[in-house]
């Protein structure tokens, strides 16, 4: 299915949720909806879904306007993060209803059913109850639901969110694995930058009602069109520094450093640098990496990496570097950190992308 939706603004109880949005799906992909908490990623997918109707604007539907009809009347299948299900049925009755409804043949019914539970195993789980489940079953149990009806478009608003660290990981591929058909468009909302990463496809970042950029998942990661769209596609947030672009073709940092700038950023005037965590390093990386001295205020560990909040000497700026492995650093030890201006993303005074690394060393 191509879905399309022009120049969408929703308004409810005299507060604006969606800002004139255009966006066009990418047919039979996983398209992700990435931002934060109340951005309006819910709000866009009612509106696709039917649900809401939007105060001006429209929705095509493979070239149809779709605005004002009903989701009963669509090819569609939606789960929520509040998983939904029906507490007098089994979970094979309740992964079944939607092919009930459409009057699908019983031995069909039950293959279809077996398969999508097998793959988000809970097959031994179908001859339960829904109050006999855990949370995490019930909402694997709405998530077959919904898969089973193989519509043309799918629309899971962070439908993993309730779910053990193990099992996402593992519901993600299976996920990628069960839309590879390329028969289904699918709509995938999270606030997590990783997640998105993971899935792939195509991202559209999504923040205070409106879509700032929608690309490739990688194009959008490695050139965030705005500070805005840094942001949000960046967790922790990318450290931004305003700094001056020189004449002489370097740029000014308030750390007490001046940096080379590639063509592309050339010319004096305002800017801010941007510098991804992971990209400030407890070591030289090259030639050309330059140090900060800092000092350590305090260190995270998080799983198999380490976050170290720093102070610089010079400017008094606050830093984040996200390490990989487990550092034991004592706080308010004097240290220095290592920054390469090819990693630099440079944006201008008003805020859109000048300049970004030519090359990629890792997504974090």
């Amino acid at each position: 299915m191509v879905l399309e939706l022009e120049r969408v603004t929703v308004v409810s109880g005299g507060q604006t949720h969606l800002y004139g949005v255009d966006l066009r799906l990418v047919p039979g992909a996983i398209n992700v909806l990435l931002g934060p908490t109340q951005a309006g990623k819910t709000t866009l997918m009612r509106v696709m879904a039917g649900l809401d109707k939007p105060a001006t604007g429209r929705v095509l539907a493979d070239g149809r306007d779709v605005t004002g009809v009903s989701v009963r009347q669509r090819n569609l299948a939606m789960v929520y993060q509040q998983f939904i299900n029906y507490p007098a049925m089994t979970v094979f009755d309740n992964i079944a209803s939607p092919l009930k409804l459409q009057k699908t043949a019983a031995d069909e019914v039950t293959r279809r059913v077996n398969e999508v539970a097998a793959r988000l195993h809970i097959e031994h789980l179908l001859q339960r109850r829904p109050a006999e489940l855990s949370g995490g079953q019930q909402q694997r149990c709405a998530l077959a639901r919904a898969l089973v009806k193989r519509a043309s478009l799918v629309l899971l608003d962070e439908p993993l969110v309730n779910l053990d660290y193990k099992l996402r990981e593992e519901l993600r591929v299976e996920l990628a694995t069960l839309f590879a058909d390329g028969k289904t468009t699918v709509v995938y909302a999270t606030t997590e930058p990783l997640e998105a990463l993971l899935l792939g496809g195509y991202t559209a970042i999504v923040d205070k009602g409106r879509v700032l950029q929608h690309g490739p998942t990688l194009d959008v990661y490695n050139a965030p069109a705005s500070v805005e769209v840094a942001a949000v596609f960046n967790d922790p947030p990318m450290n931004m520094l305003v700094s001056d672009l020189t004449a002489q073709g370097t740029a000014r940092l308030p750390i007490g450093i001046e940096v080379p700038v590639r063509q592309a950023a050339n010319g004096a005037g305002a800017c801010r640098i941007g510098i991804r965590p992971g990209h400030l390093r407890l070591a030289p990386r090259t030639a050309q990496s330059v140090a900060v001295p800092c000092r350590l205020e305090l260190a995270e560990l998080s799983g198999s990496e380490t976050f170290l909040h720093l102070h610089t000497h010079t400017g008094g700026i606050d830093l984040i570097a996200q390490l990989q492995g487990v550092h034991q650093i004592e706080l308010g030890t004097q240290l220095d950190v290592f920054i390469d201006p090819d990693e630099l993303f440079i944006f201008g005074a008003d805020t859109k992308l000048l300049s970004g690394p030519e090359a990629t060393h890792g997504a974090h």
